[in-house]
């Protein structure tokens, strides 16, 4: 058991080490990295369409790199808003790796790219415990999902710097409780900016893009508390440590509720497709 934390740890340290790398290039040329996670079926692609287009719109410079485990259904529909997209299927990997963004950007990403957009693959734990050189992480959850959500996924929810709930234009038909959606986030991760959103309705459009934008621009960006166990030193108790178990434990949770999601983390089993249709603007 020991070897198999050893193994994990040294896995995500090594992403760390990627990330920050990767943070730092993307930094140097103006790129600004948006991590987007949630649940299959929450409602972020059709989000991030009208966000991809509402930036093309203001002249942003903007791209998207979207992971599935199969299909390039969600490339097609971002294709739509006329800006470089490219689809990413991971033949079984959960989520994607810092090293593997990297490989996929080289080459791609066009030079005047402000903000990059990537949908990660729909999960909310595998990719919770992995950086990819974000400024920004964002968490989203639909109305239909539940309000104890982000207490049964901690982690992600835990070390987002944005929660966005979608789907709201049917939040009195589900009877979404807002407050004690609000109340669990701010449980798990007190300060965190809670936006409602619906892609169909139009509410809250245009908020995801600004935030991105500012965090770009190194303001208002919020610090999760989770996130500051990394600055902690002593205790014995060290901030892969805390990682390790709570991706564990939300690793536990999933199973209990969603017996469907494969679990593969082996990197060898990245096999990249670009859509047709990628690199069209």
């Amino acid at each position: 058991m020991c070897r198999v934390v050893d193994l994990r740890q040294a896995v995500l340290a090594k992403n760390d080490v990627a990330a920050q790398v990767l943070r730092t290039e993307l930094t140097a040329r103006g790129t600004t990295v948006v991590n987007l996670l949630s649940s299959p079926g929450s409602g972020k692609t059709a989000l991030l369409e009208r966000e991809l287009l509402l930036a093309r719109e203001r002249g942003v410079a903007v791209a998207a790199l979207t992971a599935d485990l199969a299909t390039e259904n969600d490339a097609v529909r971002l294709a739509r808003s006329g800006v470089p997209v490219k689809q990413v299927l991971t033949d079984g990997l959960c989520h994607l790796e810092a090293a593997m963004l990297g490989r996929h950007l080289d080459g791609w990403l066009p030079a005047d790219t402000r903000l990059l957009f990537v949908e990660n693959v729909g999960n909310l734990v595998c990719p919770a415990g992995y950086d990819l050189g974000e400024s920004l992480r964002v968490v989203l959850a639909s109305v239909t999902e539940g309000e104890d959500k982000p207490l049964k996924y901690p982690t992600a929810f835990g070390l987002a710097q944005l929660v966005v709930v979608t789907k709201t234009d049917i939040a009195r038909a589900v009877e979404f409780d807002e407050a004690a959606f609000r109340a669990n986030v701010e449980q798990v991760n007190p300060g965190v900016e809670v936006v409602l959103t619906s892609a169909r309705a139009g509410e809250g459009l245009g908020v995801l893009l600004d935030r991105a934008l500012a965090a770009g621009e190194g303001t208002g960006t919020h610090t999760p508390v989770m996130a500051r166990r990394q600055h902690t030193h002593g205790h014995g108790h060290t901030h892969d440590q805390d990682r390790e178990h709570d991706h564990d434990r939300d690793h536990d949770r999933e199973h209990e509720h969603d017996h469907g999601e494969d679990h593969v983390h082996d990197e060898d089993r990245d096999h990249p497709h670009v859509h047709p249709v990628a690199q069209t603007r």
